[in-house]
């Protein structure tokens, strides 16, 4: 037994596609096939009815759903515990986050939350979207802190949780100022002359929210650079490379002091919010403190 296993067919269990699950358990849909069949052959039954599209779990695979899933959140859980256990009595508070929000939101809310709260501690785990989604779907953390956008879904069974929205920000395009300014950059580009454009990863959600906008404008744009870190492409940005779509949390006082400029108008801007995810089921008396102490529609995180 292979608890990738057990994560694919629960990944499968949700999106009734092989294509799609392969896609979030980034594997090839081949490799990701064997792995559901090993799992089938393990268990000596057909867990998916594959005569049907889209696919559908067989009556043996809605049995097993519930087992796989309540199997990959024990195991989390257990491992968790002997951690703590090992750094002292006290349970950790885990909040899985993009790094982008820990460093421009999470950080200076926790140390507010330790001055109200005796004794927190906080284990903060700092990943890709789908592996946060992933920890909270299967108990590696108690809060999911991360951006919704209403044209890009969450790799997330969102009826399962229990959801705040906590702010909302903005991702602007934005470029260095002296650069701007000797190369005549300005948006949305010409076909003869298109912006160096430093851009996400595709697959990461903050790639999927700028293609969704840029789909809707006419823009130029030949890229230069691909990174997955907002705080590697804001470095590209400040030393002149290209144009970015950065958070504007991240980039306040680079905009305050004049060493960033936004290009375009707000046609080229879109809006997210900043939410917070979690089970208080599954809480402790001081997990419930700090889901408690999120203030519902708190304003724009620039501010």
């Amino acid at each position: 037994m292979d608890l990738n296993w057990l994560r694919d067919f629960v990944c499968l269990g949700r999106t009734l596609s092989f294509t799609r699950a392969a896609e979030e358990r980034n594997i090839t849909q081949s490799a990701f096939s064997r792995r559901i069949k090993s799992l089938e052959n393990w268990i000596g039954v057909a867990l998916i009815d594959r005569a049907t599209f889209p696919v559908q779990l067989s009556p043996a695979g809605k049995q097993f759903l519930p087992v796989a899933k309540d199997t990959i959140a024990n195991l989390i859980d257990t491992r968790e515990a002997i951690r703590d256990q090992d750094q002292g009595d006290k349970t950790f508070q885990r909040f899985a986050v993009l790094h982008t929000i820990s460093v421009n939101y999470l950080t200076a809310r926790l140390e507010k939350l330790e001055a109200e709260i005796d004794d927190l501690k906080a284990r903060v785990i700092s990943d890709s979207l789908s592996t946060c989604c992933q920890l909270l779907a299967e108990g590696g953390c108690d809060f999911l802190l991360c951006y919704r956008h209403a044209g890009v879904a969450l790799i997330l069974d969102e009826s399962q949780f229990d959801r705040k929205d906590i702010g909302s920000e903005k991702l602007i395009p934005v470029a260095e100022c002296d650069a701007v300014h000797r190369n005549s950059w300005s948006l949305p580009g010409t076909s003869d002359a298109p912006l160096p454009y430093l851009a996400y990863e595709r697959t990461s959600f903050l790639g999927a929210v700028v293609d969704q906008t840029l789909s809707k404008q006419p823009v130029h744009l030949s890229t230069r650079y691909v990174d997955g870190l907002v705080e590697a492409i804001k470095r590209r940005v400040l030393s002149g490379s290209g144009i970015a779509w950065l958070p504007q949390s991240a980039i306040r006082f680079e905009l305050e002091n004049g060493k960033l400029v936004r290009l375009g108008g707000p046609e080229f801007e879109t809006s997210m919010d900043l939410s917070v995810f979690c089970s208080p089921a599954r809480l402790d008396a001081q997990g419930l403190k700090v889901w408690n102490s999120f203030d519902l529609q708190a304003g724009p995180l620039s501010h």
